[in-house]
């Protein structure tokens, strides 16, 4: 969206009004082309970002699945450094070395005034923000980047009784990141949209679509469920063959509370991206968007224009265009810039 120029008019004019700009993950996207384009392409609308923020405003930036490739030299370093540095936590921070590819991302933006948080960072003793990738381990929707995560876990070995902290989700989700940023890294083009497009294939029909094309979706439905079936029988499960557009929002709700009780992540807010799904919006009903620590749930969506999921819906959660806004000492509050 950010080739727009009236998008990106509205974002800067609100990076303007700010004391904080968090980015909350994916502010790279490294998984569509080798890094020196990435970087290349990206550079621009990072400068912009910071020269918008007034004198005195600082930058925080979180890694995420996109972007985690950014984050591997340092996560490197930290294995195998001694002794031992504290573990990851909630928060961490990340010092990039100069001529990595982080350190060019902290340089457009403006280096003196980034800081760089993994796997999340408090912005308030009550308020906690993260990308929310490591939800992927938990989801029961079997997007393709889910069947691999639990490939790994199934395979490298899994601590008994699942991830208990921020070292064990990276050692399951971290081999599938890295091979697909190595895979863009040779010129080769991931296809983001796969995923996407079998959920496309696979939903229950609600347009009135021709009959041959629902009887279609029947039958690749029933066949589905048996692929789901067998994913199950060699352990790459939990998995459901339900991929209507409200099991995509109900299983990453469920998925995110479930990673921040491993992590004993005590907040009373907590923001997350990730799923593109904004929330909670007005027809949300709030139980869901209450996580089982006690915390209220906000996801801020993305900038990505969701042809698929929004469905050219101007109302639709997946549109794009919406951000938290966090003003001291109240509730954050989900705005949509473009609206």
């Amino acid at each position: 969206m950010l080739e727009d120029e009236r998008a990106r008019a509205r974002l800067l004019a609100a990076v303007a009004a700010t004391e904080r700009l968090v980015l909350l993950g994916d502010t790279v996207e490294l998984r569509e082309r080798p890094w020196r384009q990435a970087l290349r392409a990206a550079s621009p609308m990072l400068a912009a970002l910071g020269e918008a923020l007034p004198a005195g405003g600082s930058i925080v930036l979180v890694g995420g699945n996109h972007d985690h490739g950014l984050l591997a030299p340092a996560l490197m370093r930290r294995s195998v450094a001694e002794p031992a540095p504290p573990a990851l936590g909630a928060e961490s921070q990340i010092e990039p070395l100069v001529g990595e590819p982080l350190a060019h991302v902290c340089a457009a933006l403006g280096a003196d005034r980034v800081q760089v948080r993994y796997p999340g960072v408090w912005l308030r003793d009550d308020v906690y923000a993260t990308h929310g990738h490591h939800l992927d381990r938990h989801t029961t929707v079997p997007t393709l980047e889910r069947i691999a995560i639990g490939a790994v876990a199934r395979h490298a070995g899994d601590r008994a009784g699942g991830p208990a902290s921020a070292e064990d989700y990276e050692a399951v989700l971290g081999p599938v990141y890295a091979w697909l940023d190595a895979y863009a890294a040779t010129g080769a083009r991931v296809r983001q949209g796969a995923s996407v497009a079998a959920w496309r294939v696979l939903r229950p029909d609600t347009t009135g679509a021709a009959l041959h094309r629902r009887v279609r979706g029947r039958a690749l439905r029933t066949g589905f469920a048996g692929v789901v079936a067998a994913l199950h029988r060699l352990g790459l499960g939990p998995l459901s063959d339900d991929v209507s557009i409200e099991a995509l929002r109900r299983s990453a709700l469920t998925a995110i509370g479930e990673v921040l009780l491993r992590l004993r992540i005590d907040a009373r807010f907590v923001v997350f991206g990730h799923t593109h799904r904004a929330g909670p919006l007005g027809e949300d009903e709030p139980g869901p968007w209450r996580a089982p620590t006690g915390a209220r749930l906000y996801n801020c969506g993305c900038w990505v224009q969701e042809g698929t999921l929004a469905g050219g819906d101007p109302e639709s959660p997946y549109r794009p265009g919406f951000c938290v806004r966090l003003d001291d000492g109240a509730d954050p509050v989900l705005v949509n810039l473009l609206d």
